[in-house]
């Protein structure tokens, strides 16, 4: 999951109706102690948005002496150092949060998804299987995902699948899995499914090198020689210094 994706799900979980400005002071509202706090969390999540993490800071300083047990406030200061690398402070503040607001399925997917950057898998497969046990959480579809991404990781190719599957059933319009689902399908030679799987992305999703050489392949397996001169001609202008191009060269 994305680090702007885990800002728009924080940014949700705030009070809808707290919105303020740079230019307004949130402890002048009236909606008390709480609603104060609140407002100072959604606005050093406008400076994460704007990428302005140490403007963000300030705010969310602010938002702890309130209530130095907010689990908003620590999950957005856990943002901030995750963006600004800072791996052993972002882990803290995830987990302040998280002891704050135990099972909840929003901090175990995006902390879930810091392990998976820090490249301790293991950690996360455990955190995303957690998330995954809300059935009610909104964005379950991602949290199946990010466990097939971290199955991969894990050299688990069988389980990846049934996750990517398992996402796709609770939404298929998501690109990363259908992507995936489309290189495993074409690896097992299951080239139907693959093609289905890779339609369905392309019409989400814009190409990447990886795309472009797996349509290569798709396209001349079904003996589509204008798409896969027209793929690989964008691979080659588009790509030429990848692995992709590399391997796309290999197999001429």
């Amino acid at each position: 999951m994305t680090l702007r994706l885990a800002l728009m799900l924080l940014a949700a979980s705030v009070l809808a109706g707290c919105v303020t400005t740079g230019n307004v002071d949130p402890m002048k509202t009236d909606k008390g102690r709480d609603a104060a706090r609140d407002a100072y969390v959604q606005l050093a999540i406008g400076y994460l948005q704007q990428g302005q993490t140490e403007r963000a800071k300030v705010p969310l300083r602010q938002a702890l002496e309130l209530d130095d047990k907010d689990a908003d406030a620590h999950a957005a200061l856990a943002l901030v150092f995750q963006i600004e690398m800072e791996p052993k402070l972002a882990d803290s503040h995830f987990r302040k949060a998280m002891a704050e607001r135990r099972g909840d399925a929003r901090l175990l997917n995006n902390y879930g998804s810091f392990l998976f950057e820090q490249g301790r898998y293991q950690e996360a497969m455990e955190r995303y299987t957690e998330a995954a046990q809300d059935t009610l959480y909104p964005e379950r579809s991602r949290v199946f995902e990010n466990l097939g991404l971290t199955a991969l990781q894990l050299k688990q190719r069988e389980e990846a699948k049934t996750y990517f599957q398992r996402s796709l059933r609770l939404n298929s319009r998501q690109p990363r899995a259908l992507m995936e689902m489309a290189q495993l399908s074409y690896e097992d030679k299951q080239y139907v499914p693959a093609r289905g799987y890779y339609d369905s992305y392309v019409a989400l999703a814009p190409h990447d090198a990886r795309s472009l050489l797996l349509g290569v392949r798709l396209a001349k397996i079904f003996e589509e020689r204008d798409n896969a001169a027209s793929l690989a001609l964008q691979l080659k202008r588009l790509y030429p210094g990848t692995p992709e191009y590399q391997q796309f060269l290999s197999e001429q």
